[in-house]
């Protein structure tokens, strides 16, 4: 199984930013009727966005559609263990999302919304921050 990660990048590596205030795009249900919105704000890595989007398809059963709203685009760098400082930035170690409270991961339509919410459950847990559970009936704001 690939991992996710762009086809090509103008630069390799990238600073690494600050992630401040909340969503102002990506933050309200665009395609499915159900969905799941992240609270805090932090990294989400490549391989934890790809355990969460099986959680979702596991659980539906090839019901529905399922809607990956966030994409892994930033490099993260480290630096081998015991290294001396200097000698430059670290090779890449893994892709990352950077999630900010509002920003919807996934969406779902085409099934119940007691299913809908079960998977979007199972996904929560698969994500490092607390998300909640959308419904393009409550059509709230954060």
């Amino acid at each position: 199984m690939a991992s996710l990660l762009p086809a090509n990048v103008k630069f390799r590596k990238v600073h690494k930013g600050r992630n401040r205030h909340r969503a102002t795009s990506g933050s309200v249900l665009s395609f499915g009727d159900f969905g799941i919105q992240a609270l805090e704000r932090g990294l989400l890595s490549a391989s934890q966005l790809e355990a969460a989007r099986v959680a979702i398809n596991r659980h539906l059963k090839r019901r529905g559609k399922v809607w990956m709203r966030v994409f892994p685009q930033k490099p993260v760098t480290r630096k081998p263990a015991e290294t001396r400082m200097g000698q430059g930035k670290g090779a890449v170690e893994f892709w990352a999302v950077v999630v900010r409270p509002g920003n919807v991961l996934f969406e779902v339509s085409g099934v119940s919304p007691t299913l809908a919410r079960e998977a979007m459950r199972l996904a929560d847990g698969k994500v490092p921050f607390e998300c909640r559970f959308l419904s393009r009936e409550e059509r709230e704001r954060f």
